[in-house]
């Protein structure tokens, strides 16, 4: 159920406007930190601004002697700078960028994280959190964990360029009550509430619900409401035998953000165009959201030294959008149709064709999955061990119908009107008759067994080891639909009877790939506080590596996929991690090398290939450095800061057949028989980094932040639409006063000098503007 269509929730949204502020700025109290013992194997240790754990138990040591690079974003850093979504607080941390649009999944969060494609390798609580949707709030989350390089062994199949991992809250020790809201520019309005109850005999409770709406900064049209609920019990708190039940709930009701017209050779933003300026039809467009996730997790110590947990879940993710890009043929003021630098007739309009265009998903994605680890600690000899070893099973479904909207009675389609540029009519008057155009359904099934050892050499050497095996098998059913033929000269009277029939259901395509994954790193720790390590990974991608993914059994473009074997990367990374000034910051810093071996590119024409199959003839390459600091520099004065330099490249991008035998079907000349080979990897920049740093002056906290993004190259799977995308720097401020122990004011201005910029860029297309400047005033009250 939408908001809008929710009596209950309606008012409640319209009063938001006009209520205080009271985001997470009263910091509910975090335990001691210090060694993981077995009974806090979930919980996120904090020291100020600075982690000390991850949270998975699959790490079994600190962040200091962990041989890999992860930046973890707690939940007071989201809260000092109004971090609502996934996306606000991705777009703070360097080497990742956005997709625009929607993909095979559908709309939703398109990640691209160190080059690669990162939209299926979220997790929440270190389990597979694959479906493409906008994850819009994190009211329910403690940490977002990004792990940086190919994690196959950790996160499962996939996870070339690291994994995404949101961390839940849940009921524990303690009592405390937060309530929440906000006001500010752009109709931003937002209550919530974070309750723990401490029942005193080792059962405690914990709720979270928040209620939030706002239009989008610099934009007319697009809005965002959402509602949410997160119910959590513990059992056992303290005691050998715990367990906790948790569950959320959340609906969203948005605008989907397609954005504006946008082609580099312009310098981006189409002359003419303005980024308030919607292109699509507001009262057509929409992206309807509902998420429910039933969470049990059983903890059983045995023995001071070994811990048995097991966590399930069921999570099912429901999602109806109706999306209109701003695609079709421009003329600009000047005469000129921006695509191909002709004249064209009639100035300053738009006329929509091509691309979603009233086009219409009705998505449904479910999880099932089993996970269970025995932790334990011992000695061989003078070796002391930290094994995990794991088992999980997981079971996904995919169900999605695609529908065109503007579509006459018959199925046809008709010439949408024409708009103007400069001040386009986004209400739509036209007749609409939902035409169905698609039907994809699928299924993945996932078994995995892992085991994780770090050995201790003394108090100077560990070797961290771990190796996973799964069983990836999925497949996919693409029905036959009787679409729309438009005429062509040699066929000017197309069969266009029964458009929307289901023709036929055809057999599955099926893909079924047995996976091995591993890790090794060897950590040298100079003093207590140190490291210095090298370690070296891979993933593996099958085919089938989402369930939102269909592969295809033949092809006479050299498509086919389904029987191809899966894709390998590998990171090696050489790194030091230092806690300083008595371990209240963290410094870390590492080089490395992401390369995807062989990944899946076309093979057309191969005589050798029958099926045309894709050959695993591609390869790409990262290669980069990173930098972090996170905590406090002195009791007054925090910071959290990560740069990253990456420098990528393709080299290979077509079939080896296709370099030999240069063809139109390959996309390649005599010439030019690699035209991927030497060009950066699309989506990458090669600088980036961000800075938050507060500063507490007794009841007044002040707090600034600056993000630079680097402009990258932008081009699609097949080398078209190329283009160069602007860099941008954006700036935040936050000026924050303690009333007294219970009340606390916050004032969060974003985007500061209301930079011009775009993200989720499509180019020659449409690109996303990132939101102008705002304001929200804040409050928090506690007791």
């Amino acid at each position: 159920m939408s908001i809008r269509q929710s009596p209950a929730v309606r008012p409640l949204a319209a009063a938001l406007s006009f209520a205080l502020s009271f985001n997470a700025l009263a910091e509910v109290p975090a335990d001691d930190a210090g060694a993981r013992s077995a009974r806090d194997l979930d919980e996120v240790e904090v020291q100020g601004q600075r982690v000390t754990m991850p949270n998975s138990v699959k790490y079994t040591e600190a962040l200091v002697d962990t041989p890999q690079t992860i930046t973890v974003v707690t939940q007071k850093v989201m809260s000092e700078q109004n971090l609502l979504s996934l996306r606000d607080v991705l777009t703070t941390l360097p080497g990742i960028t956005f997709g625009a649009g929607e993909g095979g999944g559908g709309y939703g969060d398109s990640i691209t994280l160190r080059g690669f494609n990162a939209s299926t390798d979220i997790t929440t609580d270190g389990v597979r959190d694959s479906a493409q949707y906008s994850r819009t709030d994190t009211f329910n989350v403690d940490a977002v964990e990004l792990i940086n390089g190919a994690n196959s062994v950790y996160s499962g199949a996939g996870s070339v360029g690291g994994n995404i991992n949101l961390v839940s809250k849940r009921a524990r020790s303690g009592d405390f009550t937060l309530l929440q809201g906000s006001a500010g520019t752009d109709s931003y309005g937002r209550i919530a509430i974070d309750t723990n109850q401490d029942l005193d005999n080792g059962t405690a409770v914990r709720f979270n619900a928040m209620a939030h709406r706002n239009d989008v900064p610099g934009r007319d049209v697009e809005e965002f409401e959402r509602w949410g609920i997160a119910p959590s019990i513990a059992f056992g708190i303290g005691t050998d035998t715990r367990f906790t039940l948790s569950y959320l709930h959340q609906s969203d009701d948005n605008t989907p953000q397609y954005g504006v017209p946008y082609y580099s050779a312009f310098g981006g933003l189409l002359p003419g165009a303005d980024r308030e300026n919607y292109y699509g039809y507001s009262n057509i467009d929409k992206q309807e959201i509902d998420v429910d996730m039933l969470t049990g997790v059983f903890e059983k110590d045995i023995g001071d030294a070994s811990t048995l947990r097991s966590l399930a879940r069921f999570q099912k993710v429901d999602q109806l959008s109706v999306v209109d890009a701003p695609q079709g043929t421009w003329c600009l003021a000047s005469g000129v149709n921006p695509a191909n630098g002709q004249p064209c007739t009639v100035p300053d309009t738009f006329t929509p064709s091509g691309g979603p265009r009233g086009h219409q998903r009705d998505t449904s994605n479910a999880i099932a999955i089993s996970q269970t680890d025995f932790t334990t600690v011992f000695h061989t000899g003078a070796v002391e061990h930290a094994l995990v070893a794991g088992v999980s099973f997981s079971h996904e479904s995919f169900d999605l119908t695609s529908s065109a909207l503007f579509r006459n009675p018959d199925g046809t389609v008709f010439v949408l009107p024409t708009t103007s540029i400069s001040n386009p009519d986004h209400v739509y008057t036209g007749q609409i008759n939902p035409t169905l155009t698609g039907r994809t359904e699928g299924t993945l099934d996932n078994q995995a067994a892992y085991v994780f050892d770090t050995l201790k050499f003394g108090d100077r050497w560990m070797l961290n080891l771990g190796a996973r095996f799964e069983h990836n098998e999925g497949d996919s059913v693409v029905w036959n639909i009787k679409t729309y033929t438009a005429p062509t000269a040699t066929n000017p009277n197309p069969d266009n009877t029964n458009i929307g029939a289901v023709l036929a259901i055809p057999p599955a395509a099926k893909n079924s790939d047995d996976l091995f994954s591993y890790r090794a790193g060897l950590v040298f720790k100079p003093a207590s506080n140190g490291s210095v390590y090298l370690s070296y990974s891979n993933s593996k991608t099958p085919s089938k590596a989402s369930v939102n993914g269909s592969c295809t059994l033949s092809s006479t473009t050299g498509t086919a996929n389904c029987n191809v074997d899966p894709e390998t990367a590998i990171n090696i990374e050489l790194g030091t991690k230092w806690d300083v000034l008595d371990n209240r910051l963290s410094l870390t810093a590492a080089a490395f090398r992401n390369d995807r071996q062989n990944y899946r590119v076309s093979d057309p024409g191969n005589p050798d290939n029958p099926l045309g199959e894709q050959q695993l003839d591609g390869e790409a390459r990262v290669d980069g450095i990173s930098v972090g600091a996170a905590g406090h520099i002195t009791d007054t004065w925090s910071v959290f800061a990560n740069v990253t330099w990456l420098d990528s490249e393709v080299l290979q991008g077509v079939s080896d057949f296709c370099i030999d035998n240069p063809s139109t079907a390959c996309g390649n000349t005599a010439a030019n028989p690699d035209p991927f080979a030497g060009r950066a990897i699309s989506g990458t920049p090669e600088r980036s980094g961000s800075l938050w740093t507060t500063y507490d002056l007794d009841r007044w906290t002040f707090g600034y932040g600056v993000t630079y993004q680097g402009g990258y190259e932008w081009y699609s799977t097949s080398g078209a639409n190329a283009g160069a995308i602007k860099g941008y720097t954006t700036h935040r401020a936050m000026v924050g006063y303690k009333v007294n122990d219970s009340l606390s004011l916050q004032l969060n201005a974003s985007n500061l000098f209301d930079k011009d910029y775009y993200v989720r860029v499509r180019n020659n297309g449409w690109a996303t503007p990132g939101d102008a400047r705002s304001v929200v005033l804040t409050a928090a009250y506690r007791f």
